[in-house]
Protein backbone atom coordinates (compact mmCIF):
# COMPACT_ATOMS: atom_id res chain seq x y z
CA UNK A 1 0.00 0.00 0.00
CA UNK A 2 2.78 2.44 0.91
CA UNK A 3 5.18 1.35 -1.83
CA UNK A 4 4.23 4.20 -4.17
CA UNK A 5 4.95 6.65 -1.36
CA UNK A 6 8.51 5.32 -0.96
CA UNK A 7 9.73 5.95 -4.49
CA UNK A 8 11.68 9.08 -3.65
CA UNK A 9 9.44 11.66 -5.38
CA UNK A 10 11.21 15.01 -5.60
CA UNK A 11 10.52 18.43 -7.06
CA UNK A 12 13.41 20.80 -7.65
CA UNK A 13 13.36 24.24 -6.07
CA UNK A 14 13.06 26.10 -9.37
CA UNK A 15 9.91 24.19 -10.34
CA UNK A 16 8.53 24.60 -6.82
CA UNK A 17 9.11 28.36 -6.78
CA UNK A 18 7.41 28.63 -10.17
CA UNK A 19 4.31 26.61 -9.21
CA UNK A 20 3.64 27.85 -5.69
CA UNK A 21 2.40 31.39 -6.57
CA UNK A 22 -0.10 29.99 -9.09
CA UNK A 23 -1.28 27.35 -6.63
CA UNK A 24 -1.68 29.85 -3.80
CA UNK A 25 -3.71 32.18 -6.00
CA UNK A 26 -5.97 29.36 -7.13
CA UNK A 27 -6.42 28.09 -3.55
CA UNK A 28 -7.36 31.54 -2.29
CA UNK A 29 -9.85 31.97 -5.13
CA UNK A 30 -11.41 28.58 -4.37
CA UNK A 31 -11.54 29.42 -0.68
CA UNK A 32 -13.32 32.72 -1.36
CA UNK A 33 -15.80 31.00 -3.66
CA UNK A 34 -16.42 28.38 -0.97
CA UNK A 35 -17.06 31.05 1.65
CA UNK A 36 -19.34 33.00 -0.67
CA UNK A 37 -21.42 29.96 -1.62
CA UNK A 38 -21.61 28.51 1.93
CA UNK A 39 -22.79 25.28 0.32
CA UNK A 40 -20.63 22.83 2.23
CA UNK A 41 -17.77 22.59 4.77
CA UNK A 42 -14.34 21.17 4.04
CA UNK A 43 -12.79 18.86 6.64
CA UNK A 44 -9.09 18.10 6.18
CA UNK A 45 -7.43 15.38 8.25
CA UNK A 46 -3.63 15.34 8.38
CA UNK A 47 -2.19 12.08 9.68
CA UNK A 48 1.00 10.12 9.27
CA UNK A 49 4.36 9.28 10.71
CA UNK A 50 6.44 11.40 13.04
CA UNK A 51 8.87 13.50 11.03
CA UNK A 52 6.85 13.24 7.80
CA UNK A 53 6.00 16.94 7.71
CA UNK A 54 2.49 17.00 9.11
CA UNK A 55 2.98 20.16 11.15
CA UNK A 56 4.86 21.96 8.38
CA UNK A 57 2.07 21.14 5.93
CA UNK A 58 -0.60 22.49 8.25
CA UNK A 59 1.39 25.67 8.83
CA UNK A 60 1.80 26.13 5.10
CA UNK A 61 -1.92 25.70 4.44
CA UNK A 62 -2.59 28.50 6.92
CA UNK A 63 0.02 30.63 5.17
CA UNK A 64 -1.34 29.96 1.70
CA UNK A 65 -5.01 30.53 2.52
CA UNK A 66 -7.06 33.24 4.23
CA UNK A 67 -6.84 32.58 8.00
CA UNK A 68 -10.30 34.12 8.55
CA UNK A 69 -11.98 31.15 6.91
CA UNK A 70 -9.77 28.27 8.00
CA UNK A 71 -9.78 26.72 11.48
CA UNK A 72 -6.86 24.57 12.60
CA UNK A 73 -7.12 22.11 15.46
CA UNK A 74 -4.14 20.33 16.97
CA UNK A 75 -5.75 17.32 18.59
CA UNK A 76 -3.21 16.27 21.18
CA UNK A 77 -3.81 14.61 24.53
CA UNK A 78 -7.49 14.96 25.46
CA UNK A 79 -8.24 17.34 28.33
CA UNK A 80 -10.19 16.39 31.46
CA UNK A 81 -13.21 18.14 29.95
CA UNK A 82 -12.92 15.99 26.82
CA UNK A 83 -12.33 12.76 28.74
CA UNK A 84 -15.64 13.39 30.52
CA UNK A 85 -17.44 12.93 27.21
CA UNK A 86 -17.46 10.42 24.33
CA UNK A 87 -14.21 10.30 22.35
CA UNK A 88 -15.82 11.83 19.26
CA UNK A 89 -17.11 14.86 21.19
CA UNK A 90 -13.85 16.78 20.90
CA UNK A 91 -14.13 16.48 17.11
CA UNK A 92 -17.89 17.00 16.88
CA UNK A 93 -17.70 20.43 18.48
CA UNK A 94 -14.84 21.62 16.27
CA UNK A 95 -16.40 20.80 12.90
CA UNK A 96 -16.30 23.75 10.49
CA UNK A 97 -19.59 25.32 9.35
CA UNK A 98 -20.61 25.47 5.71
CA UNK A 99 -18.33 27.74 3.72
CA UNK A 100 -15.33 27.17 5.99
CA UNK A 101 -12.33 24.83 6.11
CA UNK A 102 -11.37 22.86 9.21
CA UNK A 103 -7.90 21.29 9.42
CA UNK A 104 -7.28 18.59 12.01
CA UNK A 105 -3.68 17.76 12.91
CA UNK A 106 -4.51 14.48 14.57
CA UNK A 107 -7.95 13.00 14.12
CA UNK A 108 -10.42 10.35 15.26
CA UNK A 109 -7.88 7.81 13.97
CA UNK A 110 -4.90 8.95 16.03
CA UNK A 111 -5.58 7.53 19.48
CA UNK A 112 -7.13 4.22 18.38
CA UNK A 113 -3.99 3.60 16.29
CA UNK A 114 -1.61 4.59 19.08
CA UNK A 115 -3.48 2.51 21.64
CA UNK A 116 -3.35 -0.53 19.38
CA UNK A 117 0.36 -0.19 18.58
CA UNK A 118 1.29 0.20 22.25
CA UNK A 119 -0.85 -2.78 23.24
CA UNK A 120 -3.45 -0.89 25.26
CA UNK A 121 -6.25 -2.27 23.09
CA UNK A 122 -6.92 -5.41 21.07
CA UNK A 123 -7.51 -5.73 17.34
CA UNK A 124 -11.27 -6.00 17.84
CA UNK A 125 -11.34 -2.65 19.66
CA UNK A 126 -9.41 -1.02 16.82
CA UNK A 127 -11.91 -2.49 14.33
CA UNK A 128 -14.80 -1.05 16.34
CA UNK A 129 -13.14 2.37 16.41
CA UNK A 130 -12.67 2.24 12.64
CA UNK A 131 -16.31 1.38 12.10
CA UNK A 132 -17.35 4.33 14.25
CA UNK A 133 -15.04 6.59 12.24
CA UNK A 134 -16.51 5.35 8.95
CA UNK A 135 -20.05 5.92 10.19
CA UNK A 136 -19.18 9.45 11.31
CA UNK A 137 -17.61 10.24 7.95
CA UNK A 138 -20.59 8.76 6.10
CA UNK A 139 -22.96 10.94 8.12
CA UNK A 140 -20.85 14.06 7.51
CA UNK A 141 -20.59 13.44 3.77
CA UNK A 142 -24.32 12.68 3.58
CA UNK A 143 -24.82 16.07 5.24
CA UNK A 144 -22.75 17.58 2.42
CA UNK A 145 -19.26 17.83 3.91
CA UNK A 146 -16.17 17.39 1.75
CA UNK A 147 -13.67 15.23 3.68
CA UNK A 148 -10.04 15.12 2.56
CA UNK A 149 -7.76 12.69 4.38
CA UNK A 150 -3.97 12.85 3.93
CA UNK A 151 -1.49 10.31 5.22
CA UNK A 152 2.13 11.48 5.31
CA UNK A 153 4.37 8.45 4.87
CA UNK A 154 8.09 7.73 5.13
CA UNK A 155 10.10 4.58 4.68
CA UNK A 156 11.87 3.42 7.84
CA UNK A 157 15.26 4.60 6.55
CA UNK A 158 13.91 7.99 5.54
CA UNK A 159 12.09 8.47 8.83
CA UNK A 160 15.32 7.88 10.73
CA UNK A 161 17.21 10.20 8.37
CA UNK A 162 14.53 12.87 8.65
CA UNK A 163 14.45 12.77 12.45
CA UNK A 164 18.25 13.02 12.64
CA UNK A 165 18.24 15.92 10.17
CA UNK A 166 15.66 17.82 12.22
CA UNK A 167 17.51 17.05 15.43
CA UNK A 168 20.82 18.29 14.02
CA UNK A 169 19.44 21.72 13.06
CA UNK A 170 19.20 24.05 16.11
CA UNK A 171 16.14 25.72 14.57
CA UNK A 172 14.19 22.48 14.21
CA UNK A 173 15.62 20.43 17.07
CA UNK A 174 12.57 21.16 19.23
CA UNK A 175 10.38 19.22 16.81
CA UNK A 176 12.01 15.89 17.67
CA UNK A 177 11.10 14.46 21.05
CA UNK A 178 11.86 11.33 23.03
CA UNK A 179 8.37 10.17 22.06
CA UNK A 180 9.27 10.39 18.35
CA UNK A 181 12.26 8.07 18.81
CA UNK A 182 10.18 5.70 20.92
CA UNK A 183 7.66 5.51 18.09
CA UNK A 184 10.46 4.98 15.57
CA UNK A 185 11.46 1.80 17.40
CA UNK A 186 7.90 0.60 16.82
CA UNK A 187 7.99 1.47 13.10
CA UNK A 188 7.04 -2.00 11.86
CA UNK A 189 4.07 -2.20 14.23
CA UNK A 190 2.92 1.26 13.24
CA UNK A 191 3.19 0.40 9.58
CA UNK A 192 1.10 -2.77 9.97
CA UNK A 193 -1.63 -0.95 11.88
CA UNK A 194 -1.55 2.03 9.52
CA UNK A 195 -2.00 -0.22 6.50
CA UNK A 196 -4.95 -1.97 8.11
CA UNK A 197 -6.62 1.30 9.11
CA UNK A 198 -6.14 2.97 5.72
CA UNK A 199 -7.31 -0.11 3.84
CA UNK A 200 -10.53 -0.33 5.87
CA UNK A 201 -11.35 3.39 6.07
CA UNK A 202 -10.51 4.59 2.57
CA UNK A 203 -14.08 4.85 1.30
CA UNK A 204 -15.71 6.30 -1.79
CA UNK A 205 -17.02 9.19 0.31
CA UNK A 206 -13.75 9.88 2.15
CA UNK A 207 -10.68 8.24 0.56
CA UNK A 208 -7.17 8.53 1.91
CA UNK A 209 -4.47 10.27 -0.12
CA UNK A 210 -1.03 8.84 0.75
CA UNK A 211 1.74 11.38 0.32
CA UNK A 212 5.47 10.77 0.54
CA UNK A 213 6.65 13.14 3.24
CA UNK A 214 10.41 13.26 2.80
CA UNK A 215 10.69 15.99 0.15
CA UNK A 216 8.80 19.10 1.37
CA UNK A 217 8.41 20.52 -2.13
CA UNK A 218 6.68 17.39 -3.41
CA UNK A 219 4.60 17.05 -0.24
CA UNK A 220 3.39 20.64 -0.21
CA UNK A 221 2.47 20.81 -3.88
CA UNK A 222 0.73 17.42 -3.77
CA UNK A 223 -1.44 18.34 -0.78
CA UNK A 224 -2.23 21.80 -2.13
CA UNK A 225 -3.25 20.48 -5.56
CA UNK A 226 -5.46 17.73 -4.12
CA UNK A 227 -7.25 20.27 -1.92
CA UNK A 228 -7.67 22.72 -4.79
CA UNK A 229 -8.99 20.11 -7.21
CA UNK A 230 -11.44 18.68 -4.68
CA UNK A 231 -12.87 22.05 -3.61
CA UNK A 232 -13.13 23.31 -7.17
CA UNK A 233 -14.85 20.14 -8.36
CA UNK A 234 -17.35 20.23 -5.50
CA UNK A 235 -18.07 23.93 -6.10
CA UNK A 236 -18.79 23.17 -9.73
CA UNK A 237 -21.11 20.32 -8.65
CA UNK A 238 -22.57 22.12 -5.60
CA UNK A 239 -26.05 22.27 -7.07
CA UNK A 240 -26.19 18.47 -7.23
CA UNK A 241 -27.29 17.00 -3.90
CA UNK A 242 -25.01 14.05 -3.35
CA UNK A 243 -27.50 12.04 -1.29
CA UNK A 244 -30.51 12.59 -3.55
CA UNK A 245 -31.05 8.98 -4.53
CA UNK A 246 -34.03 6.68 -4.46
CA UNK A 247 -34.96 5.56 -0.94
CA UNK A 248 -37.21 2.58 -0.33
CA UNK A 249 -40.26 3.13 1.88
CA UNK A 250 -39.93 2.26 5.58
CA UNK A 251 -40.69 -1.36 6.31
CA UNK A 252 -43.87 -1.99 8.31
CA UNK A 253 -43.48 -2.36 12.06
CA UNK A 254 -42.41 -5.77 13.28
CA UNK A 255 -45.57 -6.45 15.26
CA UNK A 256 -47.95 -4.65 12.87
CA UNK A 257 -49.23 -2.55 15.77
CA UNK A 258 -49.79 1.20 16.04
CA UNK A 259 -48.06 1.33 19.38
CA UNK A 260 -49.68 4.62 20.42
CA UNK A 261 -53.17 3.19 20.00
CA UNK A 262 -52.55 0.36 22.45
CA UNK A 263 -51.62 2.74 25.29
CA UNK A 264 -54.16 2.97 28.11
CA UNK A 265 -54.61 6.73 28.35
CA UNK A 266 -57.29 6.39 31.05
CA UNK A 267 -54.73 5.65 33.77
CA UNK A 268 -54.93 8.16 36.62
CA UNK A 269 -53.62 8.86 40.07
CA UNK A 270 -55.58 10.75 42.73
CA UNK A 271 -54.19 13.92 44.27
CA UNK A 272 -53.43 12.39 47.66
CA UNK A 273 -51.46 9.51 46.17
CA UNK A 274 -49.75 11.85 43.74
CA UNK A 275 -48.51 14.08 46.54
CA UNK A 276 -47.05 11.12 48.44
CA UNK A 277 -45.47 9.57 45.34
CA UNK A 278 -44.05 12.89 44.22
CA UNK A 279 -42.37 13.43 47.57
CA UNK A 280 -41.04 9.85 47.53
CA UNK A 281 -39.52 9.88 44.04
CA UNK A 282 -38.26 13.45 44.09
CA UNK A 283 -36.53 12.57 47.35
CA UNK A 284 -35.10 9.41 45.81
CA UNK A 285 -33.84 11.30 42.76
CA UNK A 286 -32.30 13.96 44.99
CA UNK A 287 -30.40 11.35 47.03
CA UNK A 288 -29.24 9.40 43.95
CA UNK A 289 -27.76 12.47 42.30
CA UNK A 290 -25.91 13.41 45.48
CA UNK A 291 -24.21 10.04 45.95
CA UNK A 292 -20.49 9.72 45.24
CA UNK A 293 -21.20 7.09 42.54
CA UNK A 294 -23.19 9.66 40.58
CA UNK A 295 -19.96 11.53 39.87
CA UNK A 296 -18.96 8.65 37.56
CA UNK A 297 -22.00 8.84 35.29
CA UNK A 298 -23.80 11.40 33.15
CA UNK A 299 -27.53 11.68 32.61
CA UNK A 300 -29.30 12.91 29.51
CA UNK A 301 -33.08 13.15 29.78
CA UNK A 302 -34.93 13.76 26.56
CA UNK A 303 -38.60 14.69 26.14
CA UNK A 304 -40.73 14.38 23.05
CA UNK A 305 -44.50 14.20 22.81
CA UNK A 306 -47.70 15.62 21.46
CA UNK A 307 -48.13 19.38 21.73
CA UNK A 308 -49.62 20.21 25.16
CA UNK A 309 -48.74 16.76 26.51
CA UNK A 310 -47.12 18.20 29.65
CA UNK A 311 -43.40 18.12 28.90
CA UNK A 312 -42.73 21.38 30.74
CA UNK A 313 -44.53 20.25 33.88
CA UNK A 314 -42.66 16.95 33.89
CA UNK A 315 -39.33 18.75 33.53
CA UNK A 316 -40.14 21.00 36.48
CA UNK A 317 -40.83 17.96 38.69
CA UNK A 318 -37.39 16.57 37.81
CA UNK A 319 -35.47 19.80 38.33
CA UNK A 320 -37.28 20.31 41.63
CA UNK A 321 -35.21 17.41 42.97
CA UNK A 322 -31.85 18.43 41.48
CA UNK A 323 -29.04 20.74 42.58
CA UNK A 324 -29.30 23.74 40.25
CA UNK A 325 -25.51 23.81 39.87
CA UNK A 326 -25.43 20.44 38.14
CA UNK A 327 -28.24 20.43 35.61
CA UNK A 328 -29.00 22.23 32.38
CA UNK A 329 -32.22 22.50 30.38
CA UNK A 330 -31.92 22.79 26.60
CA UNK A 331 -35.13 24.01 24.94
CA UNK A 332 -35.05 23.03 21.29
CA UNK A 333 -36.69 25.27 18.71
CA UNK A 334 -36.12 25.79 14.99
CA UNK A 335 -32.39 25.75 14.20
CA UNK A 336 -30.55 29.06 14.05
CA UNK A 337 -28.42 30.18 11.10
CA UNK A 338 -25.32 28.97 12.96
CA UNK A 339 -26.93 25.56 13.53
CA UNK A 340 -28.14 25.21 9.93
CA UNK A 341 -24.51 25.55 8.82
CA UNK A 342 -23.65 22.33 10.68
CA UNK A 343 -24.84 18.69 10.62
CA UNK A 344 -28.27 18.38 12.25
CA UNK A 345 -26.83 16.57 15.30
CA UNK A 346 -24.26 19.31 15.97
CA UNK A 347 -26.56 21.48 18.08
CA UNK A 348 -27.10 18.50 20.38
CA UNK A 349 -23.50 17.29 20.35
CA UNK A 350 -22.31 20.53 21.91
CA UNK A 351 -24.69 20.22 24.87
CA UNK A 352 -23.48 16.81 26.08
CA UNK A 353 -22.75 17.31 29.78
CA UNK A 354 -19.74 16.33 31.86
CA UNK A 355 -19.78 13.47 34.36
CA UNK A 356 -21.89 14.04 37.46
CA UNK A 357 -24.31 16.31 35.61
CA UNK A 358 -27.77 16.16 34.08
CA UNK A 359 -28.91 17.73 30.81
CA UNK A 360 -32.60 17.81 29.92
CA UNK A 361 -33.65 18.28 26.30
CA UNK A 362 -37.13 19.73 25.74
CA UNK A 363 -37.46 18.31 22.21
CA UNK A 364 -34.43 16.67 20.68
CA UNK A 365 -32.52 15.17 17.76
CA UNK A 366 -35.66 13.18 16.96
CA UNK A 367 -37.00 16.27 15.24
CA UNK A 368 -35.28 14.95 12.11
CA UNK A 369 -37.63 11.93 11.98
CA UNK A 370 -40.69 13.76 13.32
CA UNK A 371 -41.32 17.41 12.42
CA UNK A 372 -38.71 17.55 9.63
CA UNK A 373 -40.14 14.38 8.11
CA UNK A 374 -43.79 15.37 8.37
CA UNK A 375 -43.32 19.01 7.34
CA UNK A 376 -40.95 18.17 4.49
CA UNK A 377 -38.04 20.17 5.94
CA UNK A 378 -35.64 17.44 4.83
CA UNK A 379 -35.69 14.83 2.08
CA UNK A 380 -36.90 11.28 2.53
CA UNK A 381 -33.32 10.08 2.16
CA UNK A 382 -32.25 12.37 5.02
CA UNK A 383 -34.82 11.22 7.56
CA UNK A 384 -34.51 7.58 6.53
CA UNK A 385 -30.77 7.53 7.23
CA UNK A 386 -31.30 9.43 10.49
CA UNK A 387 -32.58 6.34 12.31
CA UNK A 388 -29.21 4.57 12.12
CA UNK A 389 -27.30 7.82 12.74
CA UNK A 390 -29.30 8.47 15.89
CA UNK A 391 -28.86 4.90 17.12
CA UNK A 392 -25.12 5.20 16.55
CA UNK A 393 -24.99 8.54 18.40
CA UNK A 394 -26.87 7.13 21.38
CA UNK A 395 -24.69 4.00 21.41
CA UNK A 396 -21.62 6.23 21.74
CA UNK A 397 -23.25 8.04 24.65
CA UNK A 398 -24.14 4.83 26.48
CA UNK A 399 -20.68 3.37 25.81
CA UNK A 400 -19.29 6.36 27.73
CA UNK A 401 -21.44 5.58 30.79
CA UNK A 402 -24.13 8.13 29.92
CA UNK A 403 -27.71 7.35 30.91
CA UNK A 404 -30.01 8.15 27.98
CA UNK A 405 -33.59 8.45 29.26
CA UNK A 406 -36.06 9.01 26.40
CA UNK A 407 -39.69 9.87 27.11
CA UNK A 408 -42.59 10.17 24.67
CA UNK A 409 -45.61 11.83 26.31
CA UNK A 410 -48.81 10.68 24.62
CA UNK A 411 -52.27 12.22 24.93
CA UNK A 412 -55.46 11.64 23.00
CA UNK A 413 -56.60 13.97 20.27
CA UNK A 414 -59.62 14.93 22.39
CA UNK A 415 -57.48 15.75 25.44
CA UNK A 416 -55.18 17.86 23.29
CA UNK A 417 -58.13 19.89 22.01
CA UNK A 418 -59.35 20.45 25.58
CA UNK A 419 -55.91 21.69 26.63
CA UNK A 420 -55.57 23.93 23.57
CA UNK A 421 -58.91 25.58 24.33
CA UNK A 422 -57.95 25.97 27.99
CA UNK A 423 -54.70 27.65 27.06
CA UNK A 424 -56.44 30.15 24.81
CA UNK A 425 -58.81 31.15 27.63
CA UNK A 426 -56.33 31.49 30.50
CA UNK A 427 -54.12 34.55 30.33
CA UNK A 428 -50.94 33.10 31.85
CA UNK A 429 -51.20 30.01 29.62
CA UNK A 430 -51.94 31.82 26.37
CA UNK A 431 -48.27 32.06 25.43
CA UNK A 432 -48.14 28.25 25.28
CA UNK A 433 -50.47 27.98 22.28
CA UNK A 434 -49.40 29.02 18.78
CA UNK A 435 -50.70 28.77 15.24
CA UNK A 436 -48.08 26.10 14.66
CA UNK A 437 -49.70 23.92 17.34
CA UNK A 438 -53.00 24.07 15.47
CA UNK A 439 -51.26 23.27 12.15
CA UNK A 440 -49.56 20.27 13.71
CA UNK A 441 -52.92 19.06 14.98
CA UNK A 442 -54.22 18.98 11.40
CA UNK A 443 -51.49 16.44 10.66
CA UNK A 444 -52.24 14.18 13.62
CA UNK A 445 -52.24 10.97 11.55
CA UNK A 446 -48.93 11.77 9.83
CA UNK A 447 -47.26 12.54 13.16
CA UNK A 448 -48.70 9.37 14.69
CA UNK A 449 -47.18 7.27 11.90
CA UNK A 450 -43.84 9.06 12.28
CA UNK A 451 -43.82 8.39 16.04
CA UNK A 452 -44.57 4.69 15.55
CA UNK A 453 -41.75 4.38 13.00
CA UNK A 454 -39.42 6.25 15.35
CA UNK A 455 -40.14 3.98 18.32
CA UNK A 456 -39.86 0.84 16.18
CA UNK A 457 -36.46 1.84 14.82
CA UNK A 458 -34.81 3.66 17.72
CA UNK A 459 -36.05 1.96 20.90
CA UNK A 460 -32.92 -0.08 21.53
CA UNK A 461 -31.87 -2.24 24.45
CA UNK A 462 -29.32 0.34 25.57
CA UNK A 463 -31.51 3.42 24.94
CA UNK A 464 -35.18 2.37 25.07
CA UNK A 465 -38.14 4.66 24.69
CA UNK A 466 -40.49 5.04 27.64
CA UNK A 467 -44.01 5.75 26.38
CA UNK A 468 -45.87 7.80 28.97
CA UNK A 469 -49.66 7.86 29.17
CA UNK A 470 -50.13 11.58 29.78
CA UNK A 471 -53.86 12.29 29.67
CA UNK A 472 -53.51 12.55 33.45
CA UNK A 473 -50.55 14.85 34.06
CA UNK A 474 -49.90 13.60 37.58
CA UNK A 475 -49.81 9.96 36.47
CA UNK A 476 -47.30 10.92 33.76
CA UNK A 477 -45.06 12.84 36.18
CA UNK A 478 -44.81 9.93 38.61
CA UNK A 479 -44.10 7.41 35.84
CA UNK A 480 -41.31 9.62 34.52
CA UNK A 481 -39.70 10.09 37.95
CA UNK A 482 -39.92 6.35 38.71
CA UNK A 483 -38.36 5.43 35.37
CA UNK A 484 -35.58 7.98 35.68
CA UNK A 485 -34.66 6.79 39.18
CA UNK A 486 -34.62 3.19 37.99
CA UNK A 487 -32.30 3.99 35.07
CA UNK A 488 -29.89 5.95 37.26
CA UNK A 489 -29.85 3.13 39.82
CA UNK A 490 -29.01 0.63 37.11
CA UNK A 491 -26.13 2.80 35.86
CA UNK A 492 -24.78 3.12 39.40
CA UNK A 493 -24.89 -0.64 39.89
CA UNK A 494 -27.76 -0.59 42.36
CA UNK A 495 -30.40 -3.32 42.41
Amino acid sequence: MFESAELGHKIDKATYDLEVPKLREALLEAQMDLEKSSKFPVIILIGGLDGAGRGETVNLLNEWMDPRFIQTHGMGEPSDEELDRPMMWRFWRELPPKGRIGVFLGSWYTWPILNRVTGLTKAAELDQSMERAKRLEKMLTDEGALILKFWMHLSKDKQEKRLKLLEKNPQTRWRVTERDWKHFKLYDKFRAVHESVIRHTSTAEAPWTIVEGYDPHYRNLTVGKVILDAIRKRLDDADIKVTEVHAPPPLPSIDQLDILKVLDLTQKIDKKEFKAELEKYQGKLALLTREDKFKDITVIVMFEGNDAAGKGGAIRRITGALDARYYNIVPVAAPTEEERAQPYLWRFWRHIPRRGRVTIFDRSWYGRVLVERVEGFCSKVDWMRAYSEINDFEAQLVRHNIVVAKFWLAISKEEQLRRFNEREKIGFKRFKITEEDWRNRDKWAEYEQAVCDMVDRTSTEIAPWTLVEANDKNFARIKILKTLCKQIEAAMGKK
